[in-house]
């Protein structure tokens, strides 16, 4: 048992035209190595002190992958959290949560593909993008945010046409 808190994050669920998810490979430098299983996600990112959710959903996406030509097309009810693993407390999120708690918006994308920079990002989140169909998402994601990647599904599931 932790006493530590739980992240303030936001994820975004965005699609294309043809009901297809962007997904990031998170850069080689991250928890998990290029092409391992849980090296595919969504753009999220954490709450900055006194923002809300969308303005801060719309920051992280354009910050993570250049995009800033959106539709905000649906929001969570509710917050979905996952737990860090044990052998992640005290290392992962800087040390200081035990976990996340993320309100998702799925949002429809208005660009083209040639508009997406990842390259902007100050910390090169994503080293490589694709869109994909959401029910595979959570068999691309790390093992401990696949529940969380199932509850996003099924709450966006009337925008992806599945």
């Amino acid at each position: 048992m932790t006493s530590l808190p739980y992240r303030p994050c936001v994820g975004i669920m965005l699609l294309n035209k043809d009901g297809k998810v962007w997904i990031g490979r998170r850069a080689v430098d991250r928890v998990v190595q290029q092409d391992e299983p849980g090296s595919w996600q969504m753009p999220q990112g954490g709450i900055d002190a006194g923002e809300d959710p969308l303005p801060a959903a719309l920051r992280e996406l354009e910050e993570e992958t250049g995009i800033s030509q959106v539709d905000v097309i649906g929001e969570s009810d509710g917050w979905f959290s996952y737990d860090l693993p044990a052998h992640l407390l005290g290392k992962a999120l800087k040390g200081k949560y035990c976990g996340q708690k993320q309100k998702w918006f799925a949002m429809r994308y208005l660009g083209s593909d040639d508009e997406i920079d990842l390259s902007q990002a100050e910390d090169d989140e994503f080293d490589a993008w694709r869109w994909e169909d959401a029910q595979v998402l959570p068999d691309l994601i790390i093992e401990f945010k696949r529940p969380v990647y199932e509850q996003v599904i099924e709450a966006f599931a009337h925008l992806t046409g599945k």
